[in-house]
């Protein structure tokens, strides 16, 4: 299995940290969740996003986030 980068933002309004890891955990096992500011403030005010493999992918909702951040992850 490929390495995978993968971040949130822990001051993201738009997503919960304990649901948004649970979930990527789950889609992603074996990986590493880095959790933090990703220095991302304007759009994050605005939309959820996830953090994945050198790419700032957002979406309406957190559940929407993490399934287009799901065609970056390395399988």
């Amino acid at each position: 299995m490929a390495t995978n980068d993968i971040r949130v933002c822990d001051k993201c309004r738009h997503m919960q940290m304990k649901r948004t890891v649970a979930k990527l955990e789950k889609l992603v096992p074996g990986t590493e969740i880095k959790i933090g500011c990703k220095s991302y403030c304007g759009p994050c005010k605005r939309t959820a996003f996830v953090f994945v493999n050198g790419r700032y992918v957002k979406g309406a909702t957190e559940d929407e986030a993490i399934e287009k951040a799901m065609t970056y992850v390395k399988k």
